[in-house]
């Protein structure tokens, strides 16, 4: 089945060429879960959907226009720094974001890589307000790791491996949260990419 899927989009990004936009919101668990653990594992016990959408975000990489993982709705994920990183925080949305700017290997696996995407293809995920999901994070906080991750400032205990002016932004699935919050998101991030 995933075959098929990478086929189609690729057969629709040939066709419609430079007018075609191919974005991706998986969670944490689907994506970098997969540093940890993906698949059933050696032994056939874990959960089969850890890392699952992995191999078609690489499949797709060339076509892919923006990946906005879902950094919300989380359990704790282990970072390259091989600590938990729990969702609400600055910490989580660097680590996560470094983990997709950085590349990392799968199930530890240092055989099978999972290459760095390109700034441009990573925004942050976040829910509108405390009301759209778990793992709000306030503003401040979602300021500090954009700070941490383009301008290499602010970024606490985790130390990332590079900076990334062109990191595309932020992505909420949830504008109309954001308008019952008094559009807090959108006037708090608005003008962090001018």
């Amino acid at each position: 089945m995933i075959v098929n899927l990478i086929s189609a989009l690729k057969t629709l990004a040939a066709r419609y060429g430079d007018d075609f936009v191919l974005t991706m919101a998986p969670e944490t668990f689907f994506v970098q879960n997969g540093y940890q653990f993906y698949g059933s594992g050696p032994w056939g016990g874990q959960d089969p959907r850890c890392g699952a959408y992995l191999p078609v975000i690489h499949a797709l990489r060339d076509d892919l226009t923006l990946l906005h993982v879902q950094d919300y709705n989380s359990g704790p994920i282990m970072g390259l720094d091989d600590q938990y990183h729990t969702m609400g925080g600055a910490d989580f949305h660097i680590a996560m974001t470094d983990m997709l700017l950085t590349g990392f290997p799968v199930a530890r696996d240092t055989s099978k890589v999972f290459p760095a995407l390109r700034p441009d293809q990573v925004a942050i995920g976040l829910p509108a307000s405390t009301h759209a999901g778990n793992g709000h994070t306030a503003p401040a906080q979602v300021n500090q790791a954009l700070d941490c991750l383009t301008k290499g400032t602010g970024c606490g205990s985790y130390q990332t491996h590079g900076r990334w002016l062109a990191l595309r932004g932020l992505m909420t699935w949830s504008i109309n949260w954001d308008r019952y919050n008094g559009w807090e998101f959108s006037r708090n991030f608005d003008a962090y990419w001018p």
